[in-house]
């Protein structure tokens, strides 16, 4: 074998290797991190920790202690872009009123009754957590409490710690920042900081505030409600500035917004992001009625880049400033589930897609490092005129829910603001560019398709498309094996001659070369036939990736057990209870700690995958002749090895409908090898071509291409590559 097609072969299995390897390469690329807490919109001003006192200010502390606890909590917040007034503003809980210690929650953790239970916290007016009523953080846990549910046994339930939560209040230095908190209002451009026990609820989920000045006269009220939304899974934040004065003014509010939730430890990619949803100027969508999420998504690690350069303006950035966007929606996502703020669209009466009460969206992080390090939004309103004796409305829509296409695309208002854009089934980092997002989409789709109207369960729909798959692909797969048998086959009958024109040559590679072209051309033979039988792999292996995008991030397959859940129905048998996770075929009671991971179980399939390939490659891989040479030997045996063992390596932690789906297929394709075999050994490759059919295939153009560029940054050849008969 030439030193050319070896190099070929050995660089063609590496990009195999390469492209695979991308299953299981977990987020690297972590951005910079804040070594101090920078204050959104405050890049000269840090957090001095040992200065912050607790948000939970109780109603007993005395004024300057609370002004203290304001003070120290507002280096959390953001300077003002706006000019300030020498007005001595400060804000208190109305008259007659006392701020509460406990507020009241709102909604419930009975699924029939509400989809989450809000806490709020008892001195900002914000949400210290929101927990699922009916999403549970394990499998196992979601059957316990499914079978609690049935026997309508409620101290059965698994814990509550298990439930997933959809918004928590998470430390920053010595103080929480409960999400949706009011953190300052601004009246004719003087701050007052809202962030402490100033608050008093007069409902649940109600809370209102007065601001007094120096001479402790009210001349504004701030109220703000949280209510239920008319579809499940949304809230409105409904806010309210009025003006207690006979002059008009100016007024703005600032809010925390959805920062991005814990690090999942289960995940093995970084899986949290941000996405903004906007509308393009009237001038180029004079309806006003497309809601557009182009080129405004971004990894988790991209905000964490923008705080570390102390740039925490999110929104609107560069491009949307350019285009004149106007945003719809902000909200952040993990593996399955999103908190969102987005414009209170409820046509006739709010027929606005635009989300008019946010104008900024700055972010800044806790300052933390590793995966302690969490990441906080600030949501800045436009500065509003309010009249004397008036008010003005500043309401935000929150969906706090699963990423599931029936509910962001199939429900309002999230359908007529294009919220499904939420949903990407994206790998991160540097897989991102080899996922082919439509290729997911359209996967997912065809998924859901023999799920809900052919088989009915999610294992048995992987099958399917397996099936599918199979015979789309089983013409090339039976031209490959055809050329692998004949590039074999042609290369052992040649191999004399080719042993011949080494010895004669030796001293002139260039003529060598050339001369074993020519013998390729007339034996018709592709001098990359052995690659060619590796392509139904490399043809499978935009479907793999997709389907791992799939399965990993696709709500619809969260929790979802194989075959109607049969094995778990042998005492709670976890093995494919869930296919989005590792099979678990057996279950450590303690993480085997081994030196870079740990393992939690043992996975059958991808030992079954190292097995059947084995067996694959007995019927596939072309026969070993006796008059290979040592290189041929030790190439075909790496062939066959890296896939017996790597795929299995690279498998074993992926989800297991990914495994099952490279398995069934496997299996399929041995079988369908055997046929094709028996269709190949009946054929005749001792034939020459006739004359004028000794074009290359696509394959051998690229080689023989590659050896003419070759040859000529060696010198060897100074002209385009000729037919060496042309030359006798």
């Amino acid at each position: 074998m030439s030193p050319f097609l070896k190099r070929y072969l050995i660089t063609s299995v590496l990009a195999a290797v390469v492209v695979g390897v991308g299953f299981l390469v977990a987020r690297g690329a972590r951005g910079p991190v804040n070594e101090t807490p920078i204050a959104a919109g405050q890049s000269d001003s840090v957090i001095d920790a040992s200065k912050v006192s607790t948000v939970e200010t109780t109603t007993e502390t005395s004024s300057a202690e609370s002004a203290a606890s304001n003070t120290a909590a507002s280096k959390a917040g953001t300077t003002s872009p706006s000019t300030t007034s020498d007005a001595k503003l400060s804000a208190r809980v109305p008259v007659g009123m006392n701020a509460p210690a406990v507020p009241t929650k709102l909604g419930s953790l009975d699924p029939s009754i509400a989809p989450f239970e809000i806490t709020f916290a008892g001195n900002a007016a914000g949400i210290t957590r929101i927990v699922a009523a009916d999403f549970w953080g394990t499998v196992d846990a979601a059957d316990q409490a499914k079978r609690a549910r049935a026997a309508n046994d409620p101290a059965a339930l698994p814990s509550d710690s298990l439930r997933y939560v959809f918004a928590d209040a998470p430390p920053f230095g010595n103080i929480t920042i409960p999400v949706f908190a009011a953190r300052e209002v601004q009246i004719n451009g003087a701050k007052v900081d809202v962030f402490g026990a100033v608050w008093a609820e007069t409902a649940p989920g109600a809370f209102v505030t007065e601001i007094v000045d120096d001479t402790g006269r009210a001349i504004a009220r701030v109220e703000r409600s949280f209510v239920a939304g008319a579809t499940a899974y949304d809230l409105a934040l409904q806010q309210r500035i009025i003006n207690l004065t006979d002059a008009s003014m100016k007024a703005r509010i600032l809010l925390y917004g959805p920062g991005d939730p814990p690090h999942d430890p289960v995940a093995m990619m970084e899986v949290r992001r941000f996405h903004f949803g906007y509308l393009y100027p009237p001038e180029r969508d004079p309806s006003q009625s497309f809601v557009s999420a182009n080129g405004q998504y971004y990894e988790r690690a991209d905000f964490a880049k923008q705080i570390a350069a102390q740039n925490p303006l999110v929104w609107p950035n560069t491009v949307a400033t350019e285009g004149r966007y106007a945003l719809s929606w902000f909200g952040s996502t993990d593996r399955y589930f999103a908190l969102a703020v987005h414009a209170p669209y409820a046509p006739p009466t709010s027929p606005s897609r635009q989300l008019l009460s946010i104008a900024e969206v700055r972010a800044f992080s806790n300052g933390l490092t590793g995966f302690d390090e969490r990441i906080f939004t600030t949501l800045w309103s436009p500065v509003v005129d309010v009249a004397a004796g008036a008010s003005t409305t500043l309401d935000i829509g929150i969906f706090a829910g699963p990423l599931d296409p029936k509910i962001l695309d199939g429900l309002e208002p999230y359908s007529a603001l294009n919220m499904g854009d939420l949903i990407v089934y994206l790998m991160s980092g540097c897989c991102s560019w080899c996922t082919f997002a439509w290729l997911a989409d359209g996967m997912l789709w065809f998924l859901s398709f023999l799920h809900d109207y052919v088989v009915f369960d999610w294992g048995l729909a992987i099958i399917a498309l397996v099936i599918v798959v199979r015979f789309v692909l089983h013409p090339v797969q039976k031209k490959s094996q055809i050329s692998m048998q004949r590039f074999s086959r042609a290369m052992t009958a040649m191999k004399p001659e080719l042993d011949s024109l080494q010895k004669k040559f030796k001293d002139d590679p260039a003529r060598m070369q050339q001369e074993q072209m020519r013998m390729f051309r007339e034996r018709g033979v592709s001098p990359a036939g052995c690659v060619g039988g590796m392509l139904p792999t490399f043809a499978q292996m935009p479907i793999w990736m997709a389907l791992y995008a799939v399965l990993f991030f696709a709500f619809e397959l969260r929790q979802q057990p194989a075959f109607f859940g049969i094995f778990q129905n042998f005492g709670g048998w976890s093995f494919l209870a869930d296919l989005a996770q590792p099979d678990r075929f057996f279950v450590f009671g303690t993480p085997l700690n081994l030196y870079f991971f740990s393992v939690t179980s043992i996975n059958l399939l991808p030992v079954l995958m190292g097995i059947v390939f084995w067996v694959q490659q007995q019927y596939m891989a072309p026969p070993m002749a006796a008059n290979m040479t040592d290189d041929q030997i030790s190439q075909q045996k790496m062939m066959k090895w890296m896939m017996v063992i790597m795929f299995p390596v690279m498998t074993y932690a992926a989800p297991s409908g990914l495994t099952l789906y490279i398995l069934t297929s496997t299996c399929i394709g041995i079988v369908e090898g055997r046929i094709i075999k028996k269709q190949v050994d009946a054929m005749d490759f001792t034939a020459k071509p006739e004359a004028g059919k000794k074009k290359q295939d696509f394959l051998g153009r690229l080689y023989e291409k590659a050896l003419a560029r070759s040859q000529q940054s060696q010198g060897g050849a100074k002209k385009k590559f000729k037919d060496p008969k042309k030359d006798r």
